[in-house]
């Protein structure tokens, strides 16, 4: 661990994205003590500029309501469904991934038709097509990126089962004896998780990128405030109010640049031939 996190270190962009998205998260979990009130509430003059009021450092909307309020209630909800919808279809994506690597044949031909077919369809069309099916919510908004973002992972884990269960260590647990579901979660799966880590970060980027996209749209949740919805609720306002899009805008660029920084930081530490190149 300790040789890791040295790796890691050498890095200093993923260093930034660290400390970047550290930062946000402590924004996003202080945000109830931050702003008390609803981001929603209007509770000053409309179009008040950026840091020419004290109170209002980032400026006020067409409804007099707190741009910096927005930001970080937004990074709540951005944190939220990037971080859960990734899990979901991470795990999903793993179980498929390891049932077709591993057993082959005509499981592996099912499983791979079905993944082909959510990957034949454009990601954010389905997206959209999905969450406006469903009602725009929280719920729905995951669920939607779950789906479009599962594929990819499956087709990762499928190529590493593949790869891994070639080895000497695999085929000496198979002629010990050892079941295929021993097999699978204690031989081929921790040696398959490096790169599913990696691919986990920039999965976590891509998803707060589909939900500010939705968002944009007015496909979002009503209830709750986030970057995209700030973004396409001031597009009509971009010449008299730049500043309404502008810092949503750098939010989301600083915290999926600070995303992808990090993935790259692990790529660099947990990649076997990168690490001998490096030592």
């Amino acid at each position: 661990m300790e040789g890791f996190f040295k790796r890691y270190a050498r890095n200093y962009g993923a260093i930034f994205g660290l400390i970047v998205i550290i930062a946000v998260a402590c924004i996003a979990i202080a945000a109830p003590y931050l702003y008390q009130e609803s981001p929603w509430n209007m509770v000053a003059a409309p179009l008040i500029p950026p840091f020419t009021d004290s109170a209002y450092p980032f400026g006020t909307d067409m409804l007099g309501r707190d741009i910096t309020a927005g930001l970080v209630w937004g990074a709540r909800v951005s944190l939220l469904i990037g971080l859960l919808s990734t899990a979901i279809a991470l795990i999903f994506g793993i179980i498929v991934g390891t049932l077709s690597g591993y057993f082959g044949g005509w499981v592996d031909d099912m499983l791979m038709r079905f993944t082909e077919f959510f990957q034949t369809i454009p990601q954010l069309a389905l997206a959209v097509v999905i969450v406006a099916v469903a009602k725009p919510s929280l719920y729905s908004i995951m669920a939607a990126i779950t789906v479009v973002s599962w594929p990819p992972a499956a087709r990762l884990v499928r190529s590493e089962f593949m790869s891994l269960k070639q080895r000497e260590f695999v085929l000496a647990a198979i002629v010990a004896g050892q079941k295929p579901n021993k097999i699978i979660w204690s031989q081929i799966l921790p040696n398959a998780m490096s790169p599913i880590i990696v691919s986990a970060s920039f999965m976590v980027a891509t998803a707060i990128l589909t939900e500010s996209a939705l968002s944009f749209l007015g496909l979002g949740d009503r209830n709750m405030m986030s970057w995209g919805f700030m973004i396409g609720a001031a597009r009509t306002m971009i010449r008299e109010a730049w500043w309404m899009i502008v810092w949503p805008g750098v939010a989301i660029l600083l915290t999926v640049l600070a995303i992808n920084l990090i993935g790259e930081g692990l790529n660099d530490a947990l990649n076997p031939q990168l690490r001998r190149r490096n030592e």
